[in-house]
């Protein structure tokens, strides 16, 4: 009797991370006030940032290393917020960003939204990303070599 996998019904997670997106008037020092705030008040660090700047708000995108205690601070303070499940991806010599374009293309996968992380202390580049399907997305970038990280890889 050999042994064969048994299948799941949803297969294989790769790691995902929360990803924060926090609407802002578009007013001096509003961004500084709540990311000293976040750091003074509940010690949280941000771990990647992307704007989105209109004339009236802007979305501000955050991973943080303590995203539990930063959703729980931003509900205390009242600031607008969603989250949603991200990818983080390593790059490196034979995984760059164009490789990784490339696999998710071949995959017919979109890419929602995309920006670098903050540099992690081994020096690798990291990339956020959203896709149409990120557990499709991070099945195929974890075949293809690609490291992945979860929120647990984001706390130094």
């Amino acid at each position: 009797m050999s042994m064969v996998p048994q299948e799941t019904e949803l297969g294989y997670a790769p790691p995902m991370v929360r990803h924060f997106s926090i609407f802002l008037d578009n007013r001096v020092g509003k961004l500084r006030e709540l990311l000293g705030d976040l750091s003074e008040e509940s010690g949280v660090s941000v771990r990647a940032i992307s704007i989105m700047d209109s004339s009236d708000y802007a979305v501000i995108r955050l991973i943080f290393d303590k995203p539990e205690i930063a959703s729980r601070f931003l509900d205390r303070h009242g600031y607008p917020a969603c989250q949603t499940d991200v990818l983080v991806a390593e790059l490196g010599k034979d995984h760059e960003l164009h490789h990784l374009c490339k696999f998710l293309l071949g995959a017919e996968l979109n890419i929602r939204f995309a920006y670098p992380t903050m540099p992690r202390p081994d020096g690798h580049p990291t990339v956020v990303l959203s896709t149409d399907d990120n557990t499709l997305a991070g099945q195929i970038l974890r075949r293809k070599g690609f490291r992945l990280f979860g929120e647990a890889d984001l706390e130094f």
